[in-house]
């Protein structure tokens, strides 16, 4: 990964079409999905021609100018700029299709030019991490036979697309999927520790654990680096919050931080009304090319961030966010491209915070739970 973590290059000559085709494959790709483009030329180009203000602004000495309209924006800057600045620009977006930088090791589909030159650089090694070859010729079958790689027509867009996305669906699938209960807080209002309370046949943690089981490759229990004592009997790995005062933010940091590959379901440990179904439903339903996937309460529109999926490139948005000491996961979603499930019935996301609200709880449990007579 260079610039975002789904990404793919179009490559080769000039005059190969690169820029038709990504463009095709664009068009058709962002019918679903948020399409991030890096063309990269070896010519110069201005876009704060002489006469205009961004012009006029870099001409006074300014290092950066931005410019902007209601419906765009655009940076103008003759610093260096290396390779995680870059990715920054194109962190909403779902995935990156990048014209050009055949030298650099990105997953790339090779044009083959007309003379078939391309090819002398693919078989010295001059060229690397080509994926599969696009030519004009009439022979790839004798191509694929060559260099043991799929080979398509130039003007076959709808088979060079499907093979982009099922490539993209290839590495989304080879995500883990891990749980996280997060139970470290402190529990002032109830007074004992809420994920060690029983709503159900298991203490809360452990029925939470339960219900994560069937999803998540791992379900982890996240707290307070004092608490962890009070866990190490419960059969599940603890991982203790490195981010300490932050709230929920700290332990899905601090597993991020252990296991940055990961996707993360997180689940807080006082969510007695969660069941299998809701959880399917977030599962079935999640969006990993987002940064989430969470549901969304349909009257108040507001996300639900405690039972939520965080994808891995989530991690750098929200350490931004901490940094500028935003450490809302609420904002976060609702700053961010999320993938969003409408829930009408908030009942079932309900935290359950002091000794009333527990009492009406338990009775609420047994109560579903209850065969009919």
């Amino acid at each position: 990964m260079l610039f975002h973590t789904y990404e793919i290059a179009f490559s080769g000559f000039s005059g190969t079409g690169k820029t038709t085709l990504a463009a095709a494959v664009v068009k058709h790709l962002s019918e679903r999905f948020a399409v991030g483009c890096y063309k990269h030329g070896c010519h110069r180009f201005d876009l704060d021609r002489e006469g205009k203000d961004s012009f006029i602004f870099r001409d006074a000495g300014a290092e950066t100018v931005m410019i902007s309209d209601p419906v765009k924006k655009a940076v103008i800057s003759g610093s260096a700029w290396d390779e995680i600045s870059e990715s920054r620009i194109f962190r909403s977006c779902d995935l990156l299709i990048v014209e050009g930088l055949k030298e650099l090791p990105l997953p790339k589909l090779l044009m083959v030019d007309r003379e078939r030159k391309i090819l002398d650089l693919l078989e010295t090694g001059g060229i690397s991490g080509v994926v599969a070859l696009v030519e004009t010729g009439d022979e790839p079958k004798e191509l694929e036979k060559r260099f043991d790689l799929p080979v398509f027509q130039r003007d076959d867009v709808a088979t060079i697309t499907a093979f982009i996305e099922s490539r993209f669906g290839a590495e989304v699938a080879a995500t883990p999927l891990s749980g996280l209960i997060l139970a470290g807080g402190r529990s002032a209002r109830m007074g004992t520790d809420k994920a060690l309370l029983c709503y159900h046949d298991e203490n809360q943690l452990m029925h939470t654990a339960t219900l994560l089981r069937r999803r998540c490759k791992e379900v982890f229990i996240s707290c307070r680096p004092d608490q962890e004592s009070r866990y190490a009997d419960l059969g599940l790995p603890v991982i203790t919050d490195r981010y300490l005062e932050t709230g929920p933010l700290g332990g899905l940091l601090s597993a991020q931080r252990l296991y940055p590959e990961r996707a993360w379901l997180i689940a807080a440990c006082d969510m007695p009304f969660i069941d299998t179904g809701l959880l399917d439903t977030l599962v079935d339903n999640r969006m990993p090319l987002r940064f989430a996937t969470a549901f969304r309460h349909a009257e108040t529109l507001r996300y639900e961030p405690l039972l939520a999926c965080y994808e891995p490139k989530s991690r750098q948005e929200l350490l931004a966010r901490h940094a500028e000491g935003n450490d809302s996961l609420n904002s976060f979603l609702a700053g961010s491209r999320t993938g969003d499930i409408m829930l009408p019935d908030i009942n079932s996301l309900r935290n359950i915070n002091d000794p009333a609200a527990a009492g009406e709880a338990r009775n609420a449990c047994r109560i579903s739970t209850k065969e009919p007579t």
